[in-house]
C-alpha cells in the first residue's frame, strides 16, 4: 500500500476488502449501536451532568471521523497486486535494515500506510524520512535519509519480503 502525490492510495485486494468491511460495519450496525447508547443515556436525565451521554457522543464523533477517513481513502484507492518478492523495497514489504553499517544494530519494519499498523510489527510510512530513503532500494544497497536534526544517516538493506498478515 502506498500513496502518491495525487493522493491515490494503492491497496492490495485483501486490504481493500478489509477496509471496505470496516466502513460497512461503521456505517451500518455501529451507527445503530451508538445511537441506541445515546438514546439510553438521554433517558437518564440532565445532559449537562450525564457522563454516559458525553462518552457516547465522543465515541460517536470518533466513529464518524473514521467513517470519513475510510470513505476518502477508498474513493482514492487503486487496487493492485502485492509487491513482488524480488528483493526491492516497496510499500507492503517487511524490511530489515542495519544502521550505519553495523550488522548487529538492526530494525525490521513494515513499509506501509498507517492503515496497516499493528502491534505485531512496527510500521513506517513510505513518506517518512526512513521510508522514503529505503523505498526502491534493493537488498545489499545502502540508503540515506535525513534525521530530524538535519543530519543524514545511512542504513544497509538486509532483507525485503512481502508482508504476510
Amino acid at each position: 500500500m502506498t500513496q502518491t502525490s495525487e493522493n491515490v492510495t494503492w491497496l492490495t485486494q485483501e486490504a481493500y476488502n478489509q477496509l471496505k468491511a470496516e466502513l460497512e460495519y461503521l456505517s451500518g450496525p455501529a451507527r445503530t449501536e451508538i445511537a441506541a447508547k445515546i438514546a439510553a443515556a438521554r433517558e437518564e436525565g440532565d445532559l449537562r451532568e450525564n457522563g454516559g451521554y458525553h462518552a457516547a457522543k465522543e465515541e460517536q464523533g470518533k466513529q464518524e471521523l473514521r467513517v470519513r477517513q475510510l470513505t476518502q481513502l477508498l474513493e482514492n484507492a487503486k487496487v493492485g497486486e502485492a509487491p513482488a518478492a524480488d528483493g526491492a523495497v516497496a510499500p507492503g514489504m517487511v524490511v530489515t535494515i542495519a544502521f550505519d553499517g553495523d550488522e548487529d544494530d538492526t530494525l525490521t519494519f513494515l513499509l506501509a500506510s498507517r492503515e496497516y499498523a499493528s502491534a505485531d510489527i512496527e510500521t513506517y510510512s513510505p513518506q517518512s524520512p526512513l521510508g522514503s530513503g529505503v523505498n526502491g532500494k534493493k537488498v545489499g544497497e545502502d540508503a540515506e535519509y535525513e534525521l530530524p536534526n538535519g543530519k543524514f544517516a545511512s542504513v544497509k538493506i538486509l532483507e525485503a519480503k512481502p508482508y504476510a498478515a
